[in-house]
């Protein structure tokens, strides 16, 4: 009931440029309120993202980056240098004085000697070398020293199986067939041990190419010998029968003994022939004398019984002995033997003398092309190549095990 006092302005009206206060209508705080909805999401999902970023960002740093840096390190300062010895050798057989044939198409190409390479280089890598190796001068002693480290030292009283292991990584032997060169790298923590090394391994390859062909070659020499000696002694033999013979019979040669005889039967027939004729001449007289006769009767007669002896020695043996005609024949069958003998002994003499020859063609070189020189700086390890190496295993195992735990997920969510 009280009246209103009016106040200082009432009735005035307002200017025109003055509009009076819209309140904003229920769409228009709706999307205000959706685009503020928006904005808070989008930074949840910015911070999420920087954490998952970091997250990330952290396990990289432990599962690749930590690793990386102790690669690092270990490469840089902890690891033992070592110096690697290279060195390149081919092997070479002996040209023989005339080749045809297949033989002579392959002969001084790496194909004609590419299986004695393959057998070296696997002598090489094989535990019998890695033996001859520690007998000679201590292989496993260099890796047991105090100075060696830690990862790399070769624990005492190691197992063969462990240091032939450790041989295989550190004698590196490849074949190049294209050009028949056996490439040879040896390693060792120190230059000179690592020449020694390697002047060793080329010696023991020596003896094993010679070895290769040494028995092919013992058993062809060895055959032809044994020829050549049994067709010795079946001379010696064989000459030995002609002298028992000769000895025999006292004749040294039938032939000339026959030609003895018959030139003295031949004498006697002429004188033979003389005396028939003047015994025929004195009969022929009228009256001969018989004073001049009786002797040549008696020459004549001589004569005869002389060539009949003489003619009997040829055919018949004198007083139980063997006649000349045997005597001839069995010399000649001796002698013919000897011949024989003879002949076969120049063809075992070629024979051995071919297989000498074969056998010198048979024979392996080594020929060095690159002798072992000691280096003057570390080889290994390469701490860069190493530590990228090193990194991009740990990346690769890292992403492969994330991929699989993604995916494990995906799978099990489904």
């Amino acid at each position: 009931g009280r009246a209103l006092t009016p106040l200082p302005g009432d009735g005035v009206k307002l200017p025109q440029t003055i509009k009076p206060i819209q309140v904003p209508s229920t769409e228009q705080r709706a999307e205000v309120n959706h685009a503020a909805e928006i904005l808070k999401m989008q930074q949840e999902i910015a911070r999420r993202r920087k954490r998952k970023l970091a997250l990330l960002a952290a396990r990289m740093f432990v599962f690749v980056g930590l690793p990386t840096l102790i690669a690092a390190w270990y490469f840089a300062v902890v690891a033992t240098p070592f110096y690697a010895t290279k060195s390149e050798f081919q092997i070479q057989q002996a040209e023989p004085p005339a080749a045809a044939g297949m033989g002579g198409l392959l002969s001084g190409t790496p194909m004609a000697t590419s299986q004695d390479s393959i057998a070296v280089q696997g002598y090489l890598q094989s535990r019998e070398a890695m033996l001859r190796l520690e007998d000679d001068v201590g292989f496993r002693s260099y890796f047991q020293a105090a100075d060696m480290d830690p990862i790399q030292r070769l624990e005492d009283g190691a197992s063969l199986e462990e240091a032939y292991k450790l041989y295989r990584r550190y004698v590196l032997i490849s074949y190049d067939p294209t050009e028949g060169i056996v490439k040879m790298e040896v390693i060792a923590p120190d230059p000179a041990v690592s020449a020694g090394w390697s002047r060793k391994l080329i010696s023991y390859a020596e003896e094993q190419v010679d070895h290769l062909t040494q028995r092919k070659r013992n058993d062809s020499m060895q055959g032809a010998r044994e020829s050549y000696e049994s067709a010795e002694k079946a001379v010696i033999e064989a000459q030995r029968k002609v002298i028992e013979l000769q000895e025999k019979f006292k004749v040294l040669n039938s032939e000339v003994e026959i030609g003895l005889l018959t030139s003295q039967i031949g004498t006697l027939e002429t004188q033979l022939t003389q005396e028939r004729l003047s015994l025929a001449q004195m009969e022929a007289n009228e009256s001969p004398n018989q004073a001049r006769m009786e002797p040549v009767k008696r020459r004549i007669v001589t004569l005869e019984e002389q060539i009949a002896i003489l003619r009997a020695r040829l055919t018949e043996g004198a007083a139980g002995g063997e006649s000349l005609a045997r005597i001839q024949g069995e010399l000649l069958v001796a002698q013919a033997d000897v011949q024989t003998r003879q002949l076969l002994l120049g063809q075992a003499l070629q024979a051995m003398e071919n297989s000498r020859i074969e056998a010198n063609r048979q024979v392996r070189y080594l020929v060095p092309s690159v002798s072992p020189v000691p280096p003057d700086e570390p080889t290994y390890p390469r701490a860069f190549e190493n530590t990228l190496v090193t990194m991009l295993i740990l990346l690769g195992i890292y992403l492969m095990i994330s991929m699989t735990v993604s995916i494990l997920r995906e799978q099990v969510s489904a």
